[in-house]
């Protein structure tokens, strides 16, 4: 490895199933340690600021929503060499310019990760509201499971919790009031 293994939750939390990979992320923080040489970040919708996130590093796993033929809930798993092969696609939404673009201007600038996979689950509902629908709920820890694998498969071994971390993602949990311990 050449540089950090870095693990990107992408989606908008307040559109139910396009929040995908920020729901994964708390999954994984929850019932999960990982080394320092791996970083595990919600990212929401990043555009530009997604650069920093890929630049330099070894390899990007990046969990997200995708369109593909399926069932809502399935998931799949794409490499690099996967999605740089379509060309890149109008920018037409909060996400762009998206992985695909920034993995091209990276390439072009010499920073490019070494590996990138998407791990992405085919959305049943994006619209407003900040929950999953149940076939996103249920995709979650098998997601997360695909990750680990991913990560052992580098020879990185998550540390499972003996306790999980708090229910539920943070834009979920009720705010303590002042004073509030």
């Amino acid at each position: 490895m050449t540089g950090p293994i870095r693990v990107l939750g992408l989606g908008n939390v307040l559109m139910t199933d396009d929040g995908f990979g920020p729901w994964v992320v708390e999954h994984l923080k929850a019932h999960f340690e990982f080394p320092a040489s791996v970083e595990v970040v919600d990212l929401g919708t990043p555009g530009l600021d997604l650069v920093p996130y890929l630049a330099d590093a070894d390899t990007v796993v990046v969990i997200d929503t995708v369109k593909s033929t399926g069932a809502p809930g399935e998931l799949r798993r794409y490499r690099l060499d996967q999605i740089l092969a379509n060309p890149p696609q109008p920018r037409l939404s909060p996400h762009d310019p998206g992985l695909k673009d920034t993995l091209l201007t990276l390439t072009l600038a010499g920073r490019a990760p070494r590996e990138v996979i998407v791990v992405g689950a085919i959305p049943a509902r994006v619209a407003m509201g900040n929950a999953l629908t149940p076939v996103l709920q249920a995709a979650v820890a098998p997601a997360a499971r695909i990750v680990v694998d991913e990560l052992v498969a580098l020879g990185i071994e998550p540390s499972p919790k003996d306790e999980a971390g708090p229910v539920g993602p943070w834009w979920t949990r009720e705010v303590p009031a002042a004073g509030a311990s």
